[in-house]
């Protein structure tokens, strides 16, 4: 895969129904803000540039992505909505900031945590490989509700996207899903976007409407279909953010137990996505590991023991303790219900 021109993140929508003085974007996910976690992700792709637009909260999203991705470019979006609109003002913040760019643009979005680097790779692959003048990452769902679909010709090949409010009935019964995330060349988006308008339902300029033009000028759009759902979902809500962190965490416990740590049982046990643990570990139920927690081989840790940043040596056994910023020495056995280090704030926040 080459390294793409740039990534865009967009991270300008409200997130109300979080019911939260905090930004949705900036809302914890095992350790790491959503916003955090697509940054990394798009830093994954190895990319000549990384563009955030903000909006809604600017100065607390702005600050989030600068301490996880410190040479981010911040672009703001100006009053005009839409998502279209969104990619145009991180467009122009990267003209200004570097020579206006060439080849692969990705766009992603702050609020799908669970989305990879890899996936990411392959939708540049295929865009790349087909010379598309756009690609999109779908996924086909049993419920479309709420949705985007794909709109594809005879011959299956994608020309355009319709958003449920716009869609009409036959069209509204399509399966196959926008997952919101393209891969565009640079050039025909730019052009693109100067075209679009905002002749639908809610008066915004929809990205998706870059990809009904690619046919008009004579390029084709691709798409990528998206086995794995969890990649494209976000969070609107609280229960929505519970529900990605439980799957995120499943992928977390399984991913350790396969490189040789046993976890007794995984649906107790909660690990933040930059904890390391060492091989013929055991982390027993209730357990909760937190932070840049660092365990090392043949320890026991745990039943109900919480670490946070904490540094445990090899071969410990920490039962039912509670440590914090603090260092335990190897061959240590940790007395039942002890506390160890500071106090500590939210973590991720």
């Amino acid at each position: 895969m080459s390294r793409p021109a740039a990534v865009i993140v967009l991270a300008a929508g409200q997130g109300t129904r979080m019911k939260s003085a905090l930004p949705k974007v900036v809302h914890p996910l095992a350790g790491l803000s959503m916003i955090g976690h697509a940054l990394r992700a798009a830093q994954g792709l190895d990319p000549h540039n990384l563009v955030a637009v903000v909006r809604h909260q600017r100065d607390v999203v702005a600050a989030e992505i600068q301490r996880v991705a410190p040479h981010a470019i911040i672009a703001d979006q100006d009053e005009i909505p839409g998502t279209g609109r969104a990619v145009q003002c991180g467009l122009e913040a990267l003209d200004a900031a570097v020579t206006p760019v060439t080849g692969t643009i990705v766009v992603t979005y702050g609020d799908v945590p669970l989305l990879s680097t890899e996936t990411l790779a392959d939708l540049v692959d295929t865009h790349e490989g087909a010379g598309h003048a756009v690609t999109v990452l779908t996924s086909r769902v049993e419920d479309p509700t709420g949705y985007g679909r794909i709109i594809r010709d005879a011959s299956g090949t994608v020309t355009a996207i319709v958003e449920q409010r716009d869609a009409t009935d036959e069209q509204a019964r399509i399966n196959e899903i926008n997952a919101g995330i393209y891969a565009f060349d640079a050039d025909f988006l730019r052009s693109a976007l100067a075209s679009v308008g905002t002749n639908n339902d809610q008066g915004e300029v929809y990205l998706t409407d870059v990809l009904a033009a690619a046919a008009p000028a004579g390029r084709s759009a691709g798409a990528l279909e998206l086995t794995d759902h969890w990649q494209s979902a976000g969070a609107n809500d609280r229960v929505q953010l519970a529900e990605l962190g439980a799957e995120l965490n499943r992928r977390i416990c399984e991913e350790h137990m396969r490189a040789g740590v046993t976890i007794v049982d995984p649906a107790s046990t909660w690990i933040d996505v930059d904890v390391r643990l060492g091989s013929d570990t055991t982390i027993y139920p209730g357990t909760c590991l937190r932070g840049t927690t660092v365990v090392g081989d043949y320890c026991e840790i745990g039943p109900s023991a919480t670490l946070i940043d904490a540094e445990i040596g090899d071969r410990c056994v920490v039962p039912a303790a509670w440590v914090g910023q603090g260092c335990v020495a190897a061959d240590t056995m940790v007395r039942p219900y002890t506390t160890i280090g500071t106090l500590m704030t939210a973590h991720g926040a």
